[in-house]
């Protein structure tokens, strides 16, 4: 009975949320090369936690190993750097190196965003979430195409409904903290008090309002692209 007994506590989980003990092959590799493989394939920012199930360690062993991981590539100037993002960890290009890895990824090809995306991103950023007539009444100019290229991009999201009007809301994306480099949306910088309220200028209409648009295809058009 008492053999019996430990055998049952050898696959009951151990404390701090550990795997099973001895479960698989995969709780036997070393933890650091693991990481680094796992690390190699995500396509998006992965938790210490969803890590740790996925490696059968204790979360607080996978992320000591995680900042440790980070240390080292930084000490060893390596052109690539492990970063806390949108709430999880990947593998990114360091600053330093962006220049080389943009002429390989585009290779001719326009990547960023215009002036217009950038500034309408900007206003959904700041005044999450918000409709397109609200973004478009700050911005003083029509925002419907740039808006679509922001969701195509995975920038921005629909985020339900606007109750007074039935507008649909839109709000930025995990995507648009990981490509910002940011933990979450209290790391903005603090730029919103520069924004002007969007209940200030909505009354106006927009043939009355000055456009600031860089990329119009003409002077009389007021709908970006």
């Amino acid at each position: 009975m008492q053999e019996a007994a430990g055998e049952r506590d050898a696959s009951a989980p151990g404390p701090e949320g550990a795997p099973p003990a001895g479960a698989s092959a995969v709780a036997e590799l070393e933890l650091k090369p693991a990481l680094e493989a796992v690390l190699m394939v995500v396509d998006e920012p992965a938790t210490a936690e969803h890590l740790a199930r996925v490696l059968e360690r204790r979360p607080r062993e996978v992320s000591d190993a995680l900042r440790e991981l980070a240390d080292e590539y930084t000490v060893q100037g390596r052109g690539f750097e492990l970063r806390l993002v949108a709430g999880g960890w990947r593998f990114s290009t360091r600053e330093e190196y962006a220049d080389a890895v943009e002429r390989f990824v585009l290779d001719g090809q326009q990547a960023r965003l215009t002036q217009a995306a950038l500034e309408t991103l900007a206003v959904v950023a700041y005044r999450q979430p918000v409709s397109r007539s609200r973004v478009s009444a700050v911005r003083g100019v029509n925002c419907d195409g740039v808006m679509r290229t922001l969701l195509q991009r995975g920038l921005v999201e629909e985020a339900g409904t606007e109750p007074e009007t039935g507008a649909i809301l839109y709000r930025t994306t995990h995507y648009f903290l990981e490509r910002m480099g940011l933990r979450g949306l209290d790391e903005l910088p603090e730029l919103a008090p520069f924004l002007p309220e969007a209940e200030a200028v909505e009354g106006e209409t927009q043939e009355g309002m000055p456009s600031f648009e860089v990329d119009d295809p003409s002077p009389d058009s007021q709908t970006e692209h």
